[in-house]
C-alpha cells in the first residue's frame, strides 16, 4: 500500500484525531434549558399513570447542547457514563425538587438518561457535577411557574392563550427571548394545543443567557392551553 508523503502524513492525522473529538464530545454550539410542565407531560404519557406525578410546577426536563441547524443534536455521544455515585446527599435533595421524574418514583432513572443522552455532547465543558448543579441554579435564577402566575397565567381547564401572551411575562423577566414547545390536544386536536415546555437558551459555556431562535414546538394561529 502507498505511503503517504511526509508533508501530508501530519494533516491526515490531525484531521482525523478532529472527527474522532468530534465524534466522542459531540459538536455544539449553545444550550437549550428546557423546563416541563408536568400534567402535560403526564397527560400524554405512555407510561402507567399509577407512577405519574403530575406536579404543579415547572420542572427540569434537560439541559441540551444544541446547534442552529438541528437543535435536537448532539446527543448519545461517546464519554463518560453517568455515575450515580457522583450525585451527593446535597445535591440529590435539590434535584429531587428542581429535577424530579414527574412520569414514575425513579429520579436517578432521569438523571442517568438526560446524562447518557445530552450530557456526555458537553462533558468538556461540564462534568457530570457541574451539568447537574448548573441545571439547577438555572432553575432557581427564574421561577417560570410564579413568572406567569404574576401575568395571571395559571392553569386553566376553560381559558386559552396567544403564543406571545406567554412568552412575553418570561421575556420580560429574564431579558432574553424564550421559546414554547407544545404537544397537540388530544381532546381538541385542531383547535388547541397544550403548553408542554418552556425553553431558555445559554451560550457555549451554559454560563450566559442568550436569544432563543423559535424552532417548531407550538402550531401558529393555534390557541394554547394551560391546564
Amino acid at each position: 500500500m502507498a505511503m503517504l508523503e511526509p508533508s501530508l502524513a501530519f494533516p491526515v492525522l490531525a484531521f482525523a484525531f478532529f472527527l474522532c473529538f468530534i465524534m466522542s464530545t459531540g459538536s455544539y454550539v449553545y444550550f437549550q434549558f428546557v423546563q416541563q410542565w408536568p400534567p402535560t407531560t403526564c397527560r400524554l404519557s405512555s407510561k402507567p399513570s399509577n407512577q405519574h406525578r403530575p406536579l404543579q410546577r415547572f420542572t427540569i426536563h434537560g439541559l441540551w447542547p444544541s446547534n442552529y441547524s438541528n437543535p435536537r443534536k448532539s446527543s448519545n455521544c461517546n464519554g463518560l457514563q453517568f455515575d450515580a455515585r457522583k450525585v451527593s446527599p446535597r445535591l440529590r435533595s435539590k434535584l429531587k425538587i428542581s429535577w424530579p421524574n414527574v412520569e414514575s418514583d425513579n429520579d436517578t432513572k432521569f438523571w442517568e438518561h438526560e446524562w447518557n443522552k445530552h450530557g456526555t455532547c458537553s462533558q468538556e465543558t461540564l462534568n457530570q457535577t457541574q451539568f447537574f448543579e448548573r441545571s439547577h441554579d438555572m432553575w432557581m435564577s427564574y421561577n417560570i411557574t410564579n413568572i406567569l402566575k404574576n401575568a395571571s397565567i395559571v392553569p386553566s381547564a376553560t381559558q386559552k392563550w396567544k403564543y406571545s401572551d406567554i412568552e412575553s411575562p418570561i421575556k420580560t423577566a429574564t431579558q432574553r427571548t424564550p421559546f414554547l414547545r407544545c404537544k397537540r390536544d388530544p381532546s381538541h386536536p385542531n383547535n388547541s394545543q397544550l403548553l408542554h415546555e418552556v425553553v431558555i437558551c445559554y451560550d457555549y459555556k451554559a454560563k450566559k443567557q442568550i436569544d432563543c431562535n423559535r424552532t417548531a414546538g407550538c402550531w401558529n394561529n393555534v390557541d394554547i392551553k394551560f391546564e
